[in-house]
Order: structure tokens, then sequence, then C-alpha cells
């Protein structure tokens, strides 16, 4: 049987009953999906060039950082076609490749956050192995196991998706592709793809978190055990961007998921606004975080500017 893909094309949506205004809504778009541009690109040029960062945790930065670029190049040419050019059909291929993409990355950011956790561990837990635990054979390994993790475990519902016969509405709630958006559209029995994301999410992202707050209790108790106050400070000081950047993850998607689930009586535009918060916020936030409270990553952009002037 082959692919239902000759229907007719789904409509994105960008703010209801704001069409007027898109023009102006697509300046704060633009210049936040500019600065997530800029800020993770500069990370990574950062970590690459400057060999002071050639260690284990900035290479999972480097992954964290490579991750939010690729969400925002996901999402980024169809929301501002939206707000730009009203342009909102998208053919059923580009659709379930958007979609597909856009929750596998969220996936594998979950999991380099676990990895970045587990790296703070071994750090503080075990610092006399951690070279050796810690190799860059390993780290490109647990690199390239996030990856297969985010993008394997995506495949199994979005296939579906390309049989699918959609008979409704072709109108998505978005001016990107979810899964769950287009599912909702489909003519056909869609049990599995509503489970199946419940039990991925609880394997990954819940299950994720626990492992990231029974690693900074371990983390905790150890600091604990250290006799002077200004080391016990210095050890915590290396935790506090990690702890940022997963709290504001998470707590992006806790939000996300309480909109979701609760607030059904809530204006459309409070949902739309949400998930433009979860899709934007961390990979806003991530780079100005390291680099406000990572040391190693202030050296390396005052070296940066500093080359520059002098050139």
């Amino acid at each position: 049987m082959w692919p239902n893909i000759s229907a007719a094309p789904f409509l994105l949506t960008g703010f209801p009953g704001l069409e007027a205004a898109h023009h102006w809504i697509s300046i704060p778009f633009s210049v936040v999906y500019m600065s997530v541009l800029l800020g993770n690109g500069t990370l990574l040029y950062l970590i690459k060039d400057d060999h002071h960062l050639h260690e284990p945790m900035y290479y999972f930065l480097a992954m964290l950082a490579g991750t939010d670029l690729m969400v925002t190049l996901t999402t980024m040419p169809t929301v501002m076609g939206v707000l730009w050019l009203n342009i909102r059909e998208i053919n059923h291929g580009s659709c379930f490749l958007q979609a597909y993409f856009i929750h596998s990355l969220s996936v594998v950011e979950s999991g380099i956050l676990l990895a970045m956790a587990y790296d703070r561990f071994v750090a503080i837990c075990t610092p006399l192995r951690y070279n050796s635990i810690l190799t860059n054979s390993r780290v490109m390994k647990v690199g390239l196991g996030l990856l297969m993790r985010g993008f394997l475990s995506l495949i199994p519902p979005i296939l579906p998706l390309y049989w699918f016969p959609y008979c409704r509405s072709h109108v998505l709630s978005h001016a990107f592709c979810l899964h769950q958006d287009v599912m909702k559209l489909a003519c056909a029995d869609i049990t599995f793809n509503r489970i199946y994301p419940v039990v991925l999410v609880s394997l990954t992202f819940f299950l994720d978190a626990l492992i990231i707050v029974f690693s900074y209790i371990l983390i905790l108790k150890t600091v604990m055990g250290i006799a002077s106050g200004e080391e016990r400070a210095k050890a915590l000081n290396t935790c506090v961007s990690h702890i940022s950047c997963v709290l504001v993850f998470y707590v992006t998607v806790i939000g996300l998921t309480f909109i979701h689930r609760f607030g059904k009586h809530a204006p459309h535009v409070v949902h739309i606004t949400m998930s433009y918060v979860y899709f934007l916020f961390p990979p806003l936030m991530n780079p100005i975080i390291y680099s406000m409270k990572t040391k190693q990553i202030q050296r390396s952009i005052i070296r940066l500017f500093s080359g520059c002037s002098r050139a």
C-alpha cells in the first residue's frame, strides 16, 4: 500500500484573530530566532576553536547547542513563512518530516541534559577517575547513542502518518507540524499513536528527569562531605549552569503538558504561545546561562573579541 501523499495539503496557523498583526508579531520572533542562532553558533565556534574548552563538559555543551540550533532551523522556516508571507500550506511529506525532527530533537535534548548530569556526577564524586571514565571516544559514543535513541524512537508514531487518510479539516493549530496535531486529523484508528507517545515520554523525559534528580542528590551528598566551605562552593558552582538549563527545559515541558491536559478552556492563543515558549525559550537561554555562569566560556569570549579588536 502506497503512502497517502496525494491528499490536500495541511494549513498552518499563526495567531488566530491576530492575522492583521502578524507582521508586528514577526519582529520579536525574528529577534529571538537571530539571538538563538547567534548564541548557539557562537558557543559551537568557541568550543571548536578554543583548546581550553576541549573537555567532556564542553563537548556535551556543544551537543546541546547543536541540538538547539537544529530545533530552531526546523521550526523557523514555516513560522516566519506564516508570519511574514502568510504561507500556510504545507504538503504532507514536509509536515511529517518536520514533526519527526521536532519530536526527535526534543528527546535528544533531554538525553543530553542527562549526560551532562552524569558528567557533573563523575567530576565531583570521582574526580580522580574523571579523565579515564569520560574519554573522548566515550563522549562520542554517548552522543551517537543519544542521537539514535531520539531519532529511532520517533519512527513508530511518525511512519503511520504517511498512510493515514485525512478526510477531516486540514487546519493545524500551530505554524509548525506536531505529531499530536496531525494525528487528530486522521480518519483512522489512532490508538497506537495515542498510547505510544505516553510510553515514550515516560521512558525518556520522565525517566531522564528522575535520574538527573537522583544524580544531584548524590552530588549534594558528596559536596556536603567536603570539609572546606570554599571547596564546597566551588564544586556546586560548576553545577549551577547545568541545573539552570535543566530547570528551563523541564519547567517549559511541564508548563506545556499542563496547558494541554488541564487548560482546555484556556484561550487558544495561550496554547499556541506556550508551544512557542517551549521551542524557543530553552535554545535562547542555554547560551546566555553558560556565558554568564561559566568562567571558561567568559574567558573564551574575551579572547575572541580581543583577538578581533587586534585584527
